[in-house]
């Protein structure tokens, strides 16, 4: 088991020296900017995770900026705050696409706010590109079925990141019965627990019985007694970091001490309120932390912004996000937007820092996307192995 911490190792110091040195040498990049919007969550709940995609993205822009641009130009980051709400999603996404002239928008990590954007993006022909929004309408509208030409993702989907939580839990944890718990009024816990829900019963898994609560809620105790009642062994969680902090100490307060399990909302930041509670959690998680180049990625963010990362995912995916747009524009040759969603769509083999990035057309989901498998141990996140069902969605 390897365990997720940040060396300053001799590999680290050498590939900075060197992209320093190539840097140096390049062409000064001139002309108009090309401009990429930015939609993240910078306050309210979730911001954490915003702040560092906003950093990330910067971090990517300066780097190939002083490597002499995109087509010899300069890219500029225009990045506003949504603060986890549709109508502000939906003005940003506005004001990106017909005041700031942006040729394609990157963001945001909600599934909600990217369906609430949806249409503004379709009518604007400019192309958005999710994080971790893994709801898969975001990409596919469901009343036709097909692919939302302008519309794409860096992450897995819900149907795959919910089998992983139920397959993980019954073939190699061998835990048979389980509960949920579940916002009922998010798209993205609605539909992570349904497709947790199906594989756990085709399986064979003994459902104990679903629950839920409504955004904002902080008091879990209710729920949890009779969870605690039913003899779950194990509590899938479908929800975003701060309520799954809160349900874990609120159990163990209850003195119960089941196996949690959960997904891409996941944050280390969790425990800061689940405190001990937290430990021996498990985490489908979107890709593996210890990956020689994320740390590098990692060792550049703290010598741009003087502190470590603390939400390593978000950094990776908003990096990764510019670097597939700027080989987009490479490719189309231009900043038209219409250029570069055809670019985005016929994306083969990119290497990006956290993954091989290929574009499923029928989609616009990366295809055969890994997930790795975590647990948080000795207050750290801690890889575990790759792990994919031996059936695919």
């Amino acid at each position: 088991m390897r365990s997720y911490r940040f060396g300053k190792v001799f590999l680290v110091v050498a590939a900075l020296l060197l992209f320093s040195s190539v840097s140096s040498y390049a062409a000064v990049p001139a002309g108009e900017p090309i401009k990429i919007g930015y939609l993240a969550i910078l306050t309210g709940d979730g911001s954490t995770w915003g702040q560092h995609e906003k950093e990330g993205a910067q971090l990517a822009v300066k780097e190939f900026n002083e490597a002499g641009g995109v087509l010899g130009r300069p890219l500029e980051l225009i990045c506003y705050d949504v603060r986890g709400r549709q109508e502000d999603a939906i003005n940003a996404a506005r004001r990106l696409i017909h005041e700031d002239n942006v040729c394609v928008i990157g963001g945001t990590n909600y599934s909600g706010l990217n369906l609430a954007t949806a249409s503004v993006i379709e009518n604007g022909k400019v192309a958005q590109i999710g994080t971790s929004a893994t709801n898969p309408i975001v990409t596919v509208d469901p009343a036709t079925n097909k692919v939302r030409p302008y519309m794409f993702r860096l992450s897995y989907t819900d149907p795959y990141q919910g089998k992983v939580m139920a397959d993980y839990l019954f073939n190699k944890l061998e835990l048979k019965s389980a509960a949920v718990i579940t916002d009922v009024g998010s798209d993205y816990s609605e539909g992570l627990k349904e497709f947790f829900v199906a594989r756990f019963a085709e399986l064979g898994g003994e459902l104990k019985g679903i629950w839920g609560f409504r955004s904002g809620d902080v008091d879990f105790r209710a729920q949890l007694t009779e969870m605690k009642a039913s003899g779950a062994e194990a509590v899938a969680l479908p929800l975003l970091y701060k309520e799954m902090g809160l349900i874990m100490k609120q159990a163990a307060e209850l003195d119960w001490f089941p196996a949690f399990i959960g997904g891409d909302g996941f944050s280390p930041s969790m425990h800061e309120i689940a405190g001990e509670a937290m430990e021996g959690s498990y985490w489908v998680y979107n890709m593996d932390l210890l990956n020689p180049q994320m740390i590098l990625l990692f060792s550049r963010f703290e010598k741009e912004y003087g502190r470590p990362v603390t939400e390593p995912s978000n950094v990776a995916y908003a990096y990764d996000l510019i670097t597939w747009v700027a080989d987009a524009i490479r490719r189309a040759g231009t900043d038209d937007s219409t250029a570069i969603r055809d670019a985005l769509e016929d994306t083969k083999d990119l290497r990006l820092v956290h993954f091989t990035l290929t574009v499923d057309k029928e989609t616009h989901n990366p295809l055969n996307k890994p997930a790795a498998m975590m647990v948080w141990k000795d207050q750290k996140l801690n890889f575990l192995e790759m792990w994919a069902p031996q059936d695919n969605f």
